[in-house]
């Protein structure tokens, strides 16, 4: 126990670095597999396959987006950012991102019934507020007020904060799409369905350029927390 209360900063930083590379390279990996996925070429059933893969591949990085954020929060009280988790609040707030990520896994197991997609709808809806919660709390740390308490010097982490939502905004989308393709593949599963093909190749090309803008979003929330530029 002294070993972790003497590290506590190096060891959340440790798991941050492992939970941002999870999401990045998580993130990769189902860009990739999409390819397979909507590729009309090949047999249904190996698309499917590989539409498990990805999902397989995905839970990893909503792993880690979610895991970030209480991670960099416990680490902000750290640093003095914010003082309202000290003492028995910064268990409850890791008790809330636990139940998160618990709905989270839900959605991941039970994916492919109705349970798993109302589950994933709910994990989704609790984000608007969370993201919005982000968003005001960044821009009053930036005013001087508020519960963050960054100050002069320290505005990178408001601005990561303001990042970090922003690839929540993304994220959702991208789950869309993902949610999409188990609808759709039912359908497909009872036959050909030109409209339902045509609706893939149409989100897939929407997805993509999405995650493009989301890697350049992952990789300036590295910026800013390795570099703290302002």
């Amino acid at each position: 126990m002294e070993f972790l209360a003497a590290n506590e900063l190096a060891i959340l930083r440790w798991i941050h670095i492992l939970a941002m590379v999870y999401w990045l390279g998580g993130e990769w990996g189902v860009f990739q597999t999409s390819y397979h996925v909507t590729n009309h070429k090949l047999p249904l059933d190996e698309r499917k396959r590989h539409m498990e893969t990805a999902y397989r591949i995905d839970i990893l990085a909503r792993t880690g987006i979610v895991l970030l954020l209480p991670l960099g929060l416990h680490m902000g009280k750290l640093y003095g950012f914010v003082p309202m988790l000290e003492g028995a609040s910064i268990w409850l707030m890791w008790l809330f991102f636990a139940v998160w990520l618990g709905m989270t896994w839900t959605a991941f197991i039970k994916r492919e019934t109705d349970i798993g997609i109302k589950v994933t709808r709910i994990e989704e809806y609790l984000r608007y507020p969370l993201i919005a919660a982000l968003v005001i709390t960044s821009l009053m740390a930036f005013g001087g007020s508020g519960p963050i308490q960054s100050g002069e010097g320290n505005h990178w982490y408001p601005a990561k904060m303001i990042l970090y939502a922003f690839a929540l905004c993304i994220g959702l989308f991208l789950r869309l799409v993902m949610r999409r393709w188990t609808k759709r593949f039912r359908i497909l599963a009872m036959g050909p369905d030109e409209a339902q093909e045509a609706a893939l190749t149409r989100e897939i090309g929407q997805a993509r350029i999405a995650a493009y803008i989301y890697w350049i979003t992952i990789a300036g929330v590295c910026f800013l927390g390795a570099v703290k530029p302002f």
